[in-house]
């Protein structure tokens, strides 16, 4: 009986440990972290596993609500992963009171019993139709009100800051598909440029994109949970901005004759985000394929040189675009593929696009 109850003790302690260091590690420590001691991070991966499963099953034929479908998802598995702090926590507690209920007066019957004590001094609501009569079981129970003002208050920080990061990404996705036609791509943003006579800007958007893209991957390594937030506005997301600006940046780096300047130093950025967020999901693809072809290029490099700019000489052009974009191509294709982000021009599953839309 006495090994019971240690064991329940022990139970309960490595419980709350664990649930404490995961909120810890989720909310308070502003870097990516590890995963192994972390089982929000297990809870929102399979959950995820199922949403897209559940859009293409109920809206298989409706792209718009199967989009509405998958925006829910990140408000609810942010809720549903407090709810989820709060429920182990409430487990580990009542597990150590359950095995200290005769110094619980009066003395637990049940460990459902021993759960809603430790509710009601998790949520310090403080009803006195159980109290602890014993140093430990007094000492325990604040430790445990403790640990629930110390859950919610942190977590309505975390709740601020991820709507905060959420609306300063979307405000520049926003002005980056003013600027990238619609759908946006890499190419349209430079054709946008040029038709509206803002070519001289280019290196100042670029300046800002790279602080865009640093911003980004801190948030989105700090803060998974915003990766999975999704754009309110038809075929943009982050993904898609992120490899719009690179496809952009290539184009420069490759193609467009005396143009690299900023470009080299967004794509940098850029293809670094790709690559620790790719890797950060588990989902990093190790392949050098440019993913477009020499007949996508060409196409593309006429519409540049229609629009007025001068392009190099286009078969080396060919061999610098496809060795840039291989650097990024892989993992910004699984990112728009474990997202499920709208298909863009050389970015995600593009035989998805309507037939007017296709390269």
């Amino acid at each position: 009986m006495l090994t019971l109850r240690v064991l329940l003790i022990v139970f309960g302690a490595v419980l709350v440990a664990l649930s404490l260091n995961d909120v810890f590690q989720s909310v308070v420590v502003p870097r990516a972290v590890g995963r192994r001691l972390r089982p929000s991070f297990y809870m929102s991966r399979a959950n995820w596993a199922m949403w897209p499963r559940l859009s293409w099953w109920f809206y298989a034929r409706d792209p718009d609500r199967r989009e509405d479908f998958l925006a829910t998802f990140a408000p609810f598995n942010l809720v549903l992963t407090l709810m989820f702090w709060s429920f182990l926590m409430l487990i580990g507690y009542g597990a150590i009171f359950f095995a200290m209920r005769e110094n619980i007066k009066p003395e637990l019957a049940s460990f459902p019993e021993a759960f809603y004590f430790a509710g009601t001094s998790f949520f310090t609501i403080g009803f006195g139709d159980f109290a602890g009569n014993s140093g430990w079981t007094r000492l325990i129970s604040l430790a445990c009100g403790a640990s629930g003002f110390g859950v919610i208050s942190t977590t309505t920080a975390y709740l601020f800051a991820i709507f905060g990061a959420f609306q300063t990404r979307e405000q520049f996705v926003v002005s980056i598909g003013a600027r990238a036609g619609s759908p946006p791509s890499g190419i349209g943003f430079l054709e946008v440029a040029q038709q509206t006579g803002t070519v001289a800007s280019l290196a100042q958007i670029m300046r800002d994109a790279q602080r865009w893209a640093a911003t980004l991957m801190e948030t989105h390594l700090a803060y998974p949970i915003l990766a999975y937030f999704r754009s309110s506005h038809d075929y943009e997301s982050w993904v898609g901005t992120l490899g719009t600006l690179l496809d952009a940046a290539t184009m420069l780096l490759s193609t467009v004759a005396d143009s690299e300047g900023e470009a080299q130093l967004l794509h940098n950025i850029a293809r670094h985000a790709t690559y620790d967020l790719a890797r950060y999901f588990r989902i990093a693809a190790d392949s050098d394929d440019s993913g477009v072809t020499l007949k996508e290029f060409n196409e593309a490099c006429d519409r540049l040189e229609a629009c007025g700019y001068t392009l190099r000489e286009r078969e080396s052009s060919w061999a610098r675009f496809v060795e840039i974009r291989g650097t990024y191509a892989a993992n910004l294709n699984a990112l728009a593929s474990f997202f499920q982000t709208p298909p863009l021009r050389w970015i995600g599953d593009r035989s998805l696009l309507m037939p007017h839309q296709k390269p």
